[in-house]
């Protein structure tokens, strides 16, 4: 029976961090996700941020959808219906929508881009919080239809 591998984690950081950045990563570049991810966190330090560990986790709890839509046929008819949102899928779909909104801004490195993001989402802004209200108001407007939920 094969032996299951333990994942290591570096000192000072957590599986949400490293989580992160296996997200952030591109074409298996780890090492440059990683400095990526350190010096935003640098940058929220230099800002007069004492604990950046703190606003990254505040700013992923702020941009978790709790509700969101999914499409489904009911008669012929495709209706939006609001549905829950299971505690993985908020982490993935926040951490998606954070470096998502950090690669669409423009004109500095994504160290800075990602760092400006995480402060924005920490303090209830940005364009990663724009998308969890927009998905919140989605499922608020449809929620005539939550009673085609039971039909699968």
């Amino acid at each position: 029976m094969p032996q299951k591998k333990i994942q290591h984690i570096p000192e000072g950081s957590t599986e949400l961090q490293e989580k992160f950045i296996n997200c952030m990563m591109k074409g298996g570049k780890k090492s440059i996700a990683r400095s990526i991810f350190t010096d935003a966190m640098q940058i929220l330090k230099d800002q007069g941020k004492n604990n950046p560990s703190s606003i990254f986790h505040k700013a992923i709890d702020n941009v978790k959808p709790n509700t969101e839509v999914r499409a489904r046929r009911v008669g012929g008819s495709v209706y939006q219906i609001p549905t829950e949102v299971n505690p993985k899928r908020q982490m993935a779909l926040s951490i998606r929508w954070i470096i998502m909104a950090s690669r669409t801004k423009k004109g500095r490195n994504m160290a800075e881009k990602l760092a400006s993001e995480l402060n924005d989402a920490s303090n209830e802004t940005g364009a990663a919080f724009k998308k969890r209200e927009d998905v919140h108001r989605m499922a608020q407007a449809n929620k005539a239809f939550a009673h085609f939920a039971r039909y699968k």
